[in-house]
């Protein structure tokens, strides 16, 4: 039975996620079809890529991704599926896989199959969709686009190392406006080797000193540090909105500072 997601940035009051249901329903009327989200901020790229990259690989081998956020094709940013992990995703080639990937994969090919109407406003419906159940009924991807050796960059934000000193930056905000980093428990480990620390929030306007296991190793509205099962430094506050109440958006700048 075939598994197909939808991630978009659509929100859920108009008729797109239906629309596109319907079309692989009338289909596949036994597929399972599931919603990742629909609230990704518009055009959030990077934001879709992180809400991917820590779910996708709970979904069973042979899943289909569609994922419809900056879905405009054009002579750089082509129509493509990807295969990795034993999983299939539809997309724009528009940096997204750099997220969800880093870039690696099994496959990919830039689509040729026409779609089935002549407006190229909601090519999630007209193309991704048909593309997904060619897949779910087993067509391999050769019959659907030609290879496509490389993916775009999408700028994938990597903490640096300078010195005793590692810098990063806010890679998303969830809707508990808790702060996740970009910086990697691996990293902070290697560059650390069991050092005092400084974590530092804007400058030196907000500093946690401590890394715990979960948000109530700390009294409530304190602020606190942690490993998220997505595997990066999370910050919060305990039953508080950290993001609201320090100011913080995506891509502010964390530093983490060990004792020489």
């Amino acid at each position: 039975m075939a598994i197909i997601t939808l991630t978009s940035d659509w929100g859920t009051s108009d008729y797109y996620a239906a629309a596109v249901k319907g079309v692989i329903l009338s289909q596949i009327p036994n597929a399972t079809i599931v919603d990742i989200t629909h609230q990704i901020a518009h055009y959030n790229i990077a934001e879709a890529g992180f809400t991917l990259r820590n779910c996708y690989r709970n979904f069973p081998e042979g899943t289909i991704h569609i994922i419809a956020v900056e879905t405009i094709e054009s002579s750089t940013t082509p129509h493509v599926v990807v295969k990795a992990h034993g999983q299939f995703f539809v997309s724009a080639d528009n940096g997204i896989f750099s997220h969800i990937l880093d870039n690696q994969f099994d496959e990919a090919v830039d689509i040729n199959i026409e779609q089935d109407t002549d407006f190229f406003t909601f090519s999630t419906r007209d193309r991704f969709a048909k593309v997904a159940v060619m897949i779910a009924k087993g067509k391999p991807l050769s019959e659907i686009g030609s290879p496509r050796e490389q993916l775009n960059n999408g700028g994938l934000f990597c903490a640096i190392v300078k010195n005793n000193i590692i810098e990063g930056i806010v890679t998303h905000i969830d809707s508990y406006d808790n702060l996740i980093t970009n910086i990697s428990k691996e990293l902070f480990e290697e560059v650390g080797k069991g050092r005092d620390f400084i974590i530092k929030v804007k400058g030196d306007l907000y500093t946690i000193d401590e890394v715990v296991e979960c948000y109530d190793d700390v009294d409530q509205l304190e602020p606190v540090a942690l490993f998220g099962t997505h595997g990066f430094l999370e910050l919060a506050l305990n039953h508080a909105p950290m993001a609201s109440l320090w100011g913080i958006e995506p891509r502010a700048s964390i530093q983490v500072v060990f004792e020489d």
